[in-house]
């Protein structure tokens, strides 16, 4: 990802100013990489700026989305859109406990021109997530039951 200054200019191009609000959000986004969705990036403005409304929260990663500079995640849990801020293209692995996201880098074969049952679609972007349990909960899981993969997903 860019730099907050890249951005601005960025920002500027489109005639659009870089204000203290946004510059905030920019910044929490440029280190956050947790996968935030809007409420969390919200709830971490707030500690600095209470003034700032959840809508110049939404606006603003919807900039960073039109410039690219910013991509959503597959909707993966009850809380709504993730934003990834590495809109270069990866993977991902979804921890079903704790619901923690991480990219993976891997590396997978082309697609081909012809997909079979796709012949009149475009594919615009790949992304692959993995479920699983990440180190820490596995670690938890052994202490109690272990989840059957099933009974995980759908719960």
């Amino acid at each position: 990802m860019r730099t907050v200054e890249e951005i601005s200019g960025l920002l500027r191009k489109k005639g659009l100013k870089l204000t203290p609000q946004r510059r905030l959000i920019i910044e929490i986004l440029l280190h956050d990489r947790s996968h935030p969705t809007v409420e969390d990036v919200y709830r971490k403005v707030l500690e600095t700026m209470p003034e700032v409304s959840r809508t110049t929260v939404y606006n603003t990663i919807r900039e960073m989305l039109n410039l690219g500079e910013v991509a959503e995640v597959q909707d993966l849990s009850d809380g709504g859109i993730r934003y990834d801020t590495d809109a270069a293209p990866h993977h991902h692995f979804f921890c079903i406990r704790c619901r923690a996201l991480a990219d993976l880098d891997l590396e997978l074969p082309p697609v081909p021109e012809s997909v079979p049952g796709l012949s009149d679609c475009v594919i615009l972007r790949r992304q692959i997530t993995l479920y699983g349990l990440c180190a820490q909960c596995r670690e938890e899981e052994k202490e109690g039951e272990f989840l059957k993969p099933q009974e995980a997903l759908s719960g």
